[in-house]
């Protein structure tokens, strides 16, 4: 059946008050070519089976589904067993009872799973009030709005993930500033500070979509942070590694360190002080390339003070890189503090 058919009842509802049928949208003939043309403007494929629950007619079929490999079959012989079962169920409830049914099945596919919602009513002639006749299906295909929820899924996972990575190391500063504060005033300037860092650097990987931050972006934005003219501030040698969420963090973590100490007793505290940042890749002890990162300034007697077992040296030399299993050397000889960190594969690209 190829073709749309109007019940009775639909032909005197088309009829206007005045007794004269309307000229749009036209006779049954022609309702039903729109409303066909309808259904497949909207991606809706329409079935219809007799009592046995062989196909007699469909529309709009998906692909790769034909006319011909559909009519005059029955669902066990197209759709693969568990499936054909469950939908020839519910069309077996729905003969039976005459009530609709919906239910929701997928299909092995070769780019993944493919997913169809079917609705399911019964064909009781046109009168709509006698013995069942047959069965129709409508079908829509829901894989992409599948594939969107559970890349969702996805997220949120990770986001889960990454807010608890957040919290840990919110936990550690807070730890570890406490450690080395003598009061209260002092704890709470340093951890704010620090947790400002922490937001900064956050803010970097947000924008990239959880990606993590390009090196050069980062020190940028933490040392403009406390100094503002930052661009001129910092000379860059080397390549500009993509540093992963995790070596985003605890790097930006470090630099906050070091810009603290030097815009109170280093290069950034004077006028036409700078900073050499430089990143080199280099031979790692497993034959992976690892990088290279270093940070050199000239800076003054009171920044020995940075020396001493403070939170500063501790996250410099055993917080950030134990955070990534690189190696780190905090020194200064004379007037020069130099700040090396090793960065292993996997935390970093080089693009």
């Amino acid at each position: 059946m190829s073709h749309w058919t109007m019940s009775t009842a639909e032909r005197q509802a088309s009829v206007g008050k005045d007794g004269q049928r309307p000229t749009l949208p036209g006779d049954g003939a022609r309702i039903g070519q729109s409303l066909l043309q309808v259904l497949k403007n909207t991606g809706v494929c329409v079935l219809y089976q007799d009592r046995h629950l062989r196909y007699l007619w469909v529309h709009n079929l998906p692909e790769p589904w034909t006319p011909d490999t559909v009519i005059g079959h029955s669902d066990d012989e197209i759709i693969p067993g568990h499936q054909a079962e469950r939908i020839i169920s519910a069309k077996s409830r729905v003969l039976e009872t005459g009530n609709s049914e919906t239910l929701e099945f997928s299909l092995p596919h070769e780019a993944g799973m493919r997913w169809f919602d079917l609705w399911i009513d019964a064909d009781k002639g046109a009168t709509g009030e006698g013995d069942v006749v047959g069965v129709m299906t409508t079908v829509i295909e829901t894989t992409d709005q599948k594939r969107r929820e559970q890349t969702l899924k996805t997220l949120l996972r990770e986001l889960s993930h990454r807010s608890k990575n957040l919290l840990a190391i919110i936990q550690s500063i807070a730890t570890q500033t406490g450690r080395y504060s003598g009061t209260i005033d002092s704890f709470l300037s340093r951890f704010r500070g620090r947790l400002q860092s922490l937001a900064s650097s956050q803010d970097l990987i947000t924008s990239s979509n959880w990606r993590g931050a390009d090196l050069r972006e980062l020190v940028t934005s933490q040392v403009g942070r406390y100094s503002p003219g930052a661009s001129r501030s910092i000379v860059f040698e080397g390549i500009n590694p993509y540093l992963n969420p995790n070596a985003a963090l605890h790097i930006g973590l470090a630099l906050h360190e070091l810009v603290v100490n030097s815009v109170s007793y280093g290069a950034l505290a004077r006028n036409g002080g700078f900073v050499t940042v430089s990143a080199k890749p280099v031979n790692g002890d497993n034959g992976d390339v690892a990088l290279s990162f270093s940070w050199t300034e000239t800076v003054g007697p009171e920044a020995r003070d940075m020396g001493e077992k403070k939170f500063g040296s501790v996250a410099l030399e055993r917080v950030v890189p134990a955070s990534m299993n690189g190696t780190a050397n905090f020194a200064i000889e004379g007037d020069t503090l130099e700040y090396r960190l090793e960065i292993p594969a996997g935390s970093f690209e080089i693009e």
